[in-house]
């Protein structure tokens, strides 16, 4: 081991000296045991490990003869001890650790499962689902009562909110009590609704409002409408439809839209591309804002989402103060999720830089994009043209002819009247008005057809569709290289070993043992490198070494 930069300590360890130990393993094997304490016992020049042994801090010189000087000490961090314990009291979890929704049911009725069983916490991806899809999955979810926890995810439709409408009176309707905002870019009438349908006091005057939102921003002035009460406008529309009472409205207006809010840094679908070590301080700041604001009675609280794939990041995410931590894109790689072994071999495959921005499918004339993997699919490529030429033209009909060759020939693969009639059945189920809106303006109907190509992409990929492999709309972010870099050569680089709960563990045991590394750094020890790399392993490993 190092030799320790540590001054000479005014406090004692008093224990066994058989039980000391030397050596950079011996220190690699005391930190990696994060459920037993770590004494690193002096002289400073050949500084030894125990488990074992008692403290005395700033003991007097006239006792010194009675142990040897304690040069750094570090407690023991379980995993279920990091993040916010308020947070996993109320969603009912053992970890602060969180699988986020992945559209088209990719984070399956399997993965939420799974990650219920195993005391964290998954949002069944219900985004670009039908009702009836949805509906089977929350009926596959609650057909067994067994006290798993898990949440629903509720995607922001602004080209559809009927749709939003339907799944808010479905999830009320099945009594889901727990859902994921996502991709909001301003509040909607039915997520507020969801919020405080049932809201009510209880007989010692506390407000009880049945069902929570954990939202996902990434950008601040929607982040400020999650933490504020309900707007007075919609809770007066609600008042009128007869929807809420008079006195619902008014409990509405003491508790936020979201006591829970997950930071969305950089990450793989919808996302500003935040850096995250900027992102969270500001989120958390605005928090406290919110807090002195409004005065709820209940603390509000951050997560970190976005690039959440090795543990350092969950570390530097816990460090920072985060309640919690989400990861997204490393789940769409494992073996629960819903999707097709070319997409899993593939994810497997990608590095930091493999990944770009791409027009959204639900958002396509608006121009949000969303970050998809690029290694070994021209999906963005595609999807940057068909939007430039949306932008370019009023209708189809103005491309030029060998342009319009190449986009019938090698994007939609039939003719653009073929296209658009595939289109128009879609949506003669979905959403009627869609149909007459493009009869009427030639531009939209342009869009609709050219939506239909980036929707029908995930779903070539979802499905492993060999026809349409180079068109592949893969959702995924940086934090997919870096998982991989971590990975390799260990159990998790097969992606068929690759399951949520086995990642999630190790990440939250690397987490751990890194903030002890830290803890012991911050004392001037000197940590061998070698101590501080937490590679994975299997869950039964990781038990053995967070046992006391």
């Amino acid at each position: 081991m190092e030799k320790s930069n540590s001054s000479a300590s005014s406090s004692l360890w008093i224990g066994n000296d058989k039980e000391l130990r030397t050596g950079i393993t011996a220190f690699k094997e005391a930190v990696a045991n994060i459920g037993r304490p770590v004494f690193v016992v002096g002289p400073s020049d050949a500084p030894a490990v125990t488990h074992n042994g008692t403290m005395l801090w700033g003991a007097a010189p006239d006792i010194g003869s009675q142990g040897k000087p304690l040069l750094g000490f570090a407690p023991p961090v379980q995993p279920m001890n990091l993040g916010d314990p308020l947070f996993k009291r109320d969603l009912n979890i053992r970890y602060a650790y969180v699988i986020g929704a992945m559209a088209n049911g990719i984070t399956s009725v399997e993965m939420v499962r799974a990650a219920g069983e195993a005391g964290m916490i998954g949002f069944f991806g219900a985004g670009g689902l039908s009702l009836g899809q949805i509906e089977s999955a929350i009926d596959r979810l609650t057909s067994e009562r067994d006290g798993v926890p898990f949440g629903v995810n509720l995607i922001h439709s602004p080209n559809d909110p009927q749709l939003e409408e339907a799944v808010v009176d479905l999830y009320l309707r099945k009594e889901i009590r727990l859902v994921s905002a996502s991709a909001y870019l301003g509040l909607t009438l039915p997520l507020v609704y969801y919020r405080i349908k049932g809201i009510h006091q209880a007989q010692d005057g506390c407000i009880v409002c049945p069902n929570h939102i954990v939202a996902k921003v990434s950008r601040i002035e929607v982040a400020s409408k999650f933490f504020a009460p309900p707007p007075e406008k919609f809770l007066k529309t609600l008042v009128e439809q007869g929807r809420i009472t008079e006195r619902e409205a008014h409990l509405a207006e003491r508790i936020p839209l979201a006591q829970d809010m997950t930071a969305e840094a950089d990450s793989g679908g919808h996302t500003d591309n935040r850096p995250a070590l900027t992102m969270l301080p500001t989120f958390m700041a605005l928090r406290d804002e919110a807090m002195q604001r409004y005065r709820f009675a209940s603390q509000l609280r951050v997560g970190l989402g976005g690039g959440i794939a090795t543990p350092e990041s969950a570390a530097a995410a816990f460090a920072m103060g985060a309640a919690y931590v989400l990861t997204g894109s490393i789940n769409q790689a494992c073996v629960e999720a819903d999707t097709s072994h070319a997409v899993r071999e593939m994810l497997a495959q990608a590095q930091q830089a493999d990944v770009t921005m791409a027009p959204s499918a639900d958002m396509f004339e608006m121009g949000v994009k969303v970050q998809v993997l690029k290694r070994g699919t021209m999906f963005a490529m595609r999807a940057a043209r068909l939007y430039e030429l949306y932008r370019t033209y009023d209708r189809y009909e103005q491309i030029p002819e060998t342009v319009r060759a190449t986009v019938e020939k090698d994007f939609l693969q039939a003719s653009f009247e073929e296209a658009w009639g595939q289109t128009r059945q879609f949506f003669e189920q979905r959403d009627r008005m869609q149909i007459d809106r493009a009869e009427r303006d030639p531009k939209h109907k342009m869009a609709l057809v050219f939506r239909s190509y980036l929707g029908r992409a995930s779903l070539w990929a979802k499905s492993g569709d060999p026809a349409r492999r180079i068109d592949y709309q893969i959702w995924c972010g940086p934090a997919m290289g870096a998982f991989n870099a971590w990975a390799k050569g260990s159990i998790l680089e097969p992606p068929q070993n690759r399951h949520v709960a086995t990642i999630g563990i190790n990440l939250l045991y690397g987490a751990a043992g890194l903030m002890r590394c830290n803890w012991l750094r911050s004392q001037g020890i000197i940590v061998p490198s070698q101590a501080a790399l937490f590679r994975p392993m299997e869950p039964a490993d990781i038990q053995r070494r967070t046992s006391c």
